[in-house]
């Protein structure tokens, strides 16, 4: 075996994961509605009526991101007036997931300052 022979090649980054969790966490209001989701506000009206500042044009687009994303699910029911609802997918499921670990790492490093 010759000295100098390398063993590992540069590792890349996970692109579409970086793009994901980037674009999630760039949106000041994804991670108030999967709060809402978690305790079963699942509608985008109520949405808007249970959290101050949010309106409705940003809080489409924060729920077009997320089901882009598969995050989200939209439902909608043929109904009058029309009816729509939101759920976590389970690949929704393990990015929340994530989403918490990110959230416990934060912590370790604020309680280190």
């Amino acid at each position: 075996m010759k000295t100098n022979e390398k063993i590992f090649l540069r590792k890349s980054p996970p692109e579409q994961a970086a793009r994901l969790v980037e674009t999630i966490f760039g949106c000041k209001w994804s991670l108030t509605v999967f709060n809402l989701l978690a305790n079963g506000i699942n509608r985008p009206g109520e949405m808007v009526r249970s959290v101050e500042g949010l309106s409705t044009k940003v809080l489409n687009d924060c729920l077009r991101k997320n089901v882009e994303f598969g995050i989200l699910d939209k439902c909608s029911y043929p109904e009058i007036p029309p009816r729509v609802e939101y759920q976590v997918t389970p690949f929704g499921d393990k990015f929340l997931k994530v989403v918490e670990q990110i959230e416990t790492l934060q912590d370790d490093i604020a309680d280190k300052e």
